[in-house]
């Protein structure tokens, strides 16, 4: 399991480095999944630029990113071709609702079980904790974004607690869980 869950992607080196170890390989043969679908409102279009950029500036090549609004589902055996998932900021729930109505829920739980690499930006990290009804059900806390001070860095107790807040510079790892939990980044109490 390779998830990282930010309020802000990758938005310092350490996170950064998380993320370039995470992948294992080569950036300019990665192939990543971008799905912009949480961003529904003027905010979050505005920062799907940066979002994007945060591939690129790590050495994804841009003719390696794939654009995917979740309109529909995707296998399994199609999602597996990517080396990473990642999912944008803006509407939580509209998000969730289409993840779950398209039954992408299904190969995402198995693309991450098989070791896939998500990364969740806000909305996109939300959507794996208790903050709404039928989450996928990645982490059992609640997980609070965008956050003035956050969880000191370091390993994270398994259970986790029930509210786990992250500032704009600072992560929640998850490799395998109970014990894979972690903080990395900036901000700390």
């Amino acid at each position: 399991m390779r998830v990282l869950l930010t309020s802000a992607g990758l938005e310092t080196k350490e996170i950064q480095e998380c993320f370039l170890d995470m992948a294992g390989k080569d950036m300019s043969l990665v192939k990543a999944l971008f799905i912009p679908t949480a961003a529904i409102d003027a905010g979050a279009i505005e920062v799907l630029p940066k979002c994007m950029n945060d591939l690129l500036k790590c050495g994804i090549l841009d003719k390696n990113i794939t654009v995917y609004d979740l309109h529909a589902g995707m296998e399994f055996e199609k999602l597996q071709h990517y080396d990473v998932v990642y999912l944008c900021g803006g509407n939580a729930s509209y998000l969730l609702e289409r993840i779950n109505a398209t039954g992408f829920h299904k190969s995402l739980d198995k693309y991450i079980k098989n070791n896939g690499l998500v990364i969740g930006v806000s909305a996109g990290s939300l959507i794996f904790t208790n903050n709404l009804e039928n989450n996928l059900g990645l982490a059992d806390t609640k997980l609070e974004v965008h956050c003035i001070t956050g969880e000191r860095k370091g390993k994270l107790a398994y259970p986790l607690k029930s509210n786990v807040r992250l500032t704009n510079t600072c992560a929640l790892v998850i490799r395998d869980l109970p014990d894979g939990a972690e903080i990395i980044g900036g901000d700390t109490l």
